[in-house]
């Protein structure tokens, strides 16, 4: 048996969008099951995202700390962002989720994970990126808007991110898979053996 996620989709008998965001919708779908009954499924449809795990040079990860409404936590989380335009390179927009968030910088960049964050209600898929050899970036700082202009800040080891994960003290997802991965990629065949920041994605396919 090959353990590998495969494409399929199952036949949709009718549609609905019975509600549509400033970035995101809700669609319903009627959708035929394989003993032929046909049950309806409502979803979030979602552009996509990146996330970027900055990694300095004192294996120290850089976090910002950010309200959340719809869980009423402020969050400890890594930068991220939404892929604003269909098709954008998610590179491209990773490089701008660390500019606009933390004004930093990298020269190095590589493929962590891959995820699905809720696939039983929302359809959104997050590459998260590897990002070292850091600096601070050029110009000025990005004008930050609602809850970005409440944000904190911090640079925490590796180590004791771990920790902190393992408590239950931390719940961003992105910030929990992109750390658990990198310590599994350590221990495996190393960061420099990581899926290069080109790597196709087929969830959010994308132009070079």
């Amino acid at each position: 048996m090959t353990i590998k996620d495969t494409p399929e989709e199952w036949e949709v008998r009718g549609t609905t969008t019975p509600f549509t965001g400033n970035k995101t919708s809700v669609r319903t779908d009627d959708v035929v099951m394989p003993d032929g009954s046909v049950v309806r499924r409502d979803y979030q449809v979602h552009p996509g995202s990146v996330a970027v795990l900055a990694l300095d040079e004192e294996d120290r990860v850089l976090l910002i700390n950010q309200y959340r409404h719809p869980v009423r936590h402020k969050l400890w989380e890594i930068p991220a962002g939404l892929l604003d335009v269909p098709g954008e390179n998610p590179l491209h927009a990773a490089q701008r989720e660390l500019y606009e968030e933390a004004h930093v910088k990298a020269e190095d960049w590589r493929v962590l994970a891959d995820v699905y964050t809720t696939p039983g209600g929302c359809d959104e898929a997050v590459r998260i990126f590897l990002a070292r050899d850091l600096a601070e970036a050029e110009g000025e700082r990005f004008v930050t808007e609602h809850e970005e202009q409440d944000m904190g800040y911090a640079r925490v080891p590796v180590d004791e991110l771990v920790r902190l994960v393992l408590a239950g003290d931390v719940h961003n997802n992105c910030l929990v898979v992109g750390v658990l991965s990198l310590v599994a990629a350590r221990g495996g065949e190393g960061l420099d053996a990581l899926r290069p920041a080109d790597a196709p994605w087929p969830a959010r396919p994308f132009s070079a």
